[in-house]
């Protein structure tokens, strides 16, 4: 039941998504399409509720209870830059709005851009960490909790490569083509 549920809040997720900017941009209802993106995270909220409940009912902590709660935390720490990042291109495509600004690709403006990435993917792991380590408190001695704790070893995972992609890119900056510098004077 839990990964049927984890199906559906993701579905659920760009189902919104996509109600609340077609209210927005096609049905000129920004307030409407705002209201219906705020939903969201009434989503993820009964994926928790429905996830506590299992546990409380008894059931061996496993697979589908780590998912949940990695699930829930990339929606935390990427569920906002995702819904901006779709934002700007319908309203680029729908509504006129101007195009989308694309990353930087050279430097420490980029090497900036991927620290703000990771602080994003490194805010989704911790997430993640504390909602499994509730679980494992909530769960208590009496239960097998470790896939929770393989769960938060592999959100460890995340963070440090995420840590170094972003120092990667600060202490090795990619540096503009030589036959493109000079080129827009």
């Amino acid at each position: 039941m839990i990964v049927t549920l984890i199906v559906l809040c993701e579905v659920g997720f760009w189902v919104l998504l996509a109600a609340g900017l077609g209210l927005r941009y096609i049905a000129k209802k920004p307030r409407l399409g705002a209201a219906v993106l705020l939903c969201e995270p009434l989503l993820e909220v009964v994926l928790l509720v429905v996830t506590a409940m299992d546990l409380k009912n008894g059931a061996e902590p496993g697979l589908r209870h780590g998912i949940a709660a990695v699930y829930i935390g990339f929606t935390v720490g990427l569920g906002h830059s995702t819904i901006k990042w779709v934002d700007a291109r319908v309203a680029h495509r729908f509504a006129g709005g101007p195009p989308p600004v694309k990353p930087p690709k050279y430097g420490m403006a980029r090497a900036a851009h991927e620290w703000r990435t990771a602080a994003r993917w490194i805010v989704a792991a911790l997430t993640a960490m504390a909602l499994l380590q509730a679980a494992v408190w909530y769960v208590g001695g009496d239960g097998d909790t470790g896939s929770l704790e393989m769960w938060q070893q592999k959100m460890l995972w995340v963070i440090g490569i995420n840590l170094l992609i972003a120092g990667g890119y600060t202490v090795f900056p990619k540096q503009e083509p030589r036959d493109r510098v000079g080129a827009g004077r």
